[in-house]
């Protein structure tokens, strides 16, 4: 089941929950799995969580997100580093960074389809599974308070809350359905466009590349798509009028665009440098380290800010409690 996301927090016969920033997964129970959204195996790259899906009842299946916990906070990087192709380096990974699983809902129990029945009662049987699960479990919090919710949406992001997920109270579980209701943090940022990538089709800017000042250098952020047609053949125009040799600073010294990866899955990620003094206003909704977590949406031009007052001490550090103050350890 997904969620549509919303400007503010549904009231009424809802309950609130935290959204975690990790790999939404399904945990299944004898024989155990634990797949991802789009049905990928996920237990090969997570090893450490096998004794805790053992701990499941036979015939039981668990809607939660896989983390990795950092400091008290959570690591999407980390995170993100975990899903290697070579064995042995998944079993390091395993023992140094362990992950853990954050639960949020039951979808069977014993062998008994729970998706028909209502959330309230779902919740109710997960709440008295949590007691028989392993070390690698947490149990998500959940409030009927829209107030106490709203506060968890303020104070909670620093250990990794994205938002907060809103479910009817008497709803069933419907896959593939966006049933349940998000409101996800957003913050606006002056960025320097540093560079662009053409579109796949050839014919205009396909996306624009994002630096802050850090230090006197430019750097990588980030980038923005998603223009509309008629614009990005214009923009194409504008930015070629302003390439240059080289516009992100030193290699080393600063995070610049990435060429290839096992993330990139064989895209063409070719960019084009700019001369950095073009500002743009950008929203976005998560960092991950010193980057946007993802695409940014494009909210206007600034020609009236210097490139050079864009600096990385706009990005805002949320403070408040730990990942283990909020799961209760």
């Amino acid at each position: 089941m997904e969620a549509k996301v919303r400007e503010a927090l549904p009231e009424g016969d809802w309950a609130y929950e935290p959204k975690w920033d990790g790999f939404r997964a399904v945990a299944w129970s004898k024989p155990i799995r634990l797949d991802s959204r789009n049905h990928k195996p996920l237990l090969r790259y997570f090893p450490e969580l096998a004794a805790s899906l053992e701990a499941l009842p036979g015939g039981t299946v668990v809607d939660g997100e896989v983390v990795l916990v950092s400091n008290d906070r959570l690591d999407f990087d980390a995170l993100q580093n975990r899903l290697h192709p070579a064995a042995s380096r998944v079993e390091m990974l395993a023992g140094e960074t362990p992950a853990d699983l954050v639960a949020f809902d039951l979808l069977a129990l014993d062998g008994d389809d729970l998706r028909a029945q209502a959330f309230s009662e779902r919740r109710a049987a997960l709440e008295g599974l949590v007691p028989r699960l392993g070390e690698h479990w947490h149990l998500t919090p959940s409030t009927t308070d829209v107030t106490e919710a709203a506060r968890w949406f303020e104070e909670f992001e620093a250990a990794g809350c994205d938002g907060i997920v809103a479910k009817r109270l008497e709803g069933p579980y419907v896959e593939g359905k966006r049933e349940m209701v998000k409101v996800k943090h957003r913050r606006t940022v002056d960025c320097v466009v540093g560079g662009y990538r053409v579109h796949k089709d050839g014919k205009g800017i396909g996306s624009i590349l994002l630096g802050v000042y850090d230090g006197g250098d430019l750097h990588f952020i980030g980038h923005c798509s998603g223009f509309p047609d008629h614009d990005r053949a214009e923009l194409l125009v504008r930015f070629e009028e302003l390439k240059a040799e080289d516009s992100f600073g030193p290699e080393g010294d600063v995070r610049r665009p990435g060429g290839e990866s096992r993330w990139s899955a064989g895209k063409d990620l070719s960019w084009v440098p700019v001369e950095p003094g073009v500002v743009v206003e950008v929203s976005y909704d998560q960092l991950t380290g010193d980057r946007f977590r993802h695409a940014t949406r494009f909210e206007r031009w600034r020609p009236d800010k210097d490139p050079e007052a864009c600096t990385i001490d706009q990005l805002e550090r949320p403070e408040g409690p730990g990942f283990g103050d909020v799961v209760g350890g």
